[in-house]
């Protein structure tokens, strides 16, 4: 049982500062594939985190990786991860599952959410790709637990390949939980086009995996109507060159301290900060998971995320991949 806190007080955490977690447990959880469960060493509660969100966890030599929460998150006694070991990576899925040992202490990032669940959905399509099933597991847990309509695509290679399917089978109604396992072969893969051809009022779409599995529920879902269909990248898409991209050295200046930085061609935001030894905390480095998304007040911004919405773009940029159209960009730092 949780240990009881004072009132106003959450276990000493400060909001939007990491945390230190202690691994409970490492459970293998399909091919390449383990999930982590983090606690809090007293036993406290942990922060809220909606179905949805990601944490970074810092791993050894300075690495720091996001990964999504895949728990169910009306369960505040923990946080789960459940991590692909990538042969092809940058590293960091190889650290977590050689250097993170059970009873260990971790610095795990305060939840940021980018892929929440839409509010007054009449019902919900989730379309995971293997790994994708992180965030589409918690949304799950939230929908089943507020009696929502939903279904849940889950496609994997094969069943070895596929994560948390005892979980799943408790979790979502066998009628509404759909697995295909393709072995690798186009022709036995899931009709996205087909399933998602027709837009049903009310009607929403989430769906997580690999590049070429967005790619096709992106275009499967372009005539469904805007602020229907969700989506979150695990890794960056090709951006295809664009010949109207702004090109040159650009000026950012920090709007508290009135410092100016020059941003050289080959440069981006947040080096030209750090080579001026002004710090700004980044995690995936290619406009995926909004550590270093930061204000701005003044300046026209060619925005090259995956995470910000219509609105944030108004305010905000990632100064990992984000440049500027203007001479000048004023930055709230």
């Amino acid at each position: 049982m949780n240990a009881p806190l004072p009132q106003g007080v959450l276990s000493g955490f400060v909001a939007g500062e990491p945390v230190r977690l202690m691994v409970r447990g490492i459970r293998w959880q399909a091919e390449g594939i383990h999930a982590f469960d983090l606690v809090h060493p007293d036993g406290h509660e942990l922060p809220v985190a909606e179905a949805g969100a990601h944490v970074d966890v810092h791993l050894p030599g300075d690495v720091v990786r996001s990964y999504s929460l895949a728990g169910d998150p009306g369960d505040r006694s923990r946080w789960t991860l459940g991590v692909l070991r990538e042969a092809k990576g940058r590293g960091g899925s190889r650290a977590m599952h050689e250097s993170i040992r059970v009873g260990e202490s971790v610095t795990i990032g305060w939840p940021r959410n980018a892929f929440a669940l839409a509010d007054g959905a009449r019902h919900s399509i989730l379309l995971a790709g293997g790994i994708g099933i992180t965030p589409l597991k918690a949304m799950a847990h939230t929908l089943a637990a507020r009696g929502e309509s939903f279904e849940l695509h889950y496609c994997a290679r094969t069943p070895r390949h596929a994560a948390f399917l005892d979980e799943l089978r408790a979790l979502v109604p066998a009628d509404r939980l759909h697995l295909h396992h393709d072995n690798g072969e186009r022709d036995k893969a899931l009709d996205i086009a087909g399933l998602l051809a027709e837009h049903a009022e009310g009607t929403h779409v989430y769906f997580c995996g690999p590049g070429g599995f967005m790619d096709a529920c992106a275009a499967a879902a372009s005539h469904w109507p805007q602020g229907t269909v969700h989506s979150e990248h695990f890794k960056a898409p090709e951006r295809p060159k664009n010949p109207d991209a702004p090109a040159g050295s650009f000026e950012v200046r920090m709007a508290r301290t009135g410092a100016t930085v020059q941003v050289l061609p080959e440069q981006t935001i947040v080096r030209a900060l750090e080579l001026a030894g002004h710090r700004v905390p980044t995690s995936c480095l290619s406009g995926l998971c909004g550590a270093c998304k930061v204000g701005y007040l003044e300046g026209e911004v060619d925005h090259q995320d995956f995470i910000l919405n219509d609105e944030e773009k108004t305010r905000c940029l990632t100064v990992c991949v984000s440049r500027a159209k203007s001479a000048c960009l004023v930055l709230d730092l």
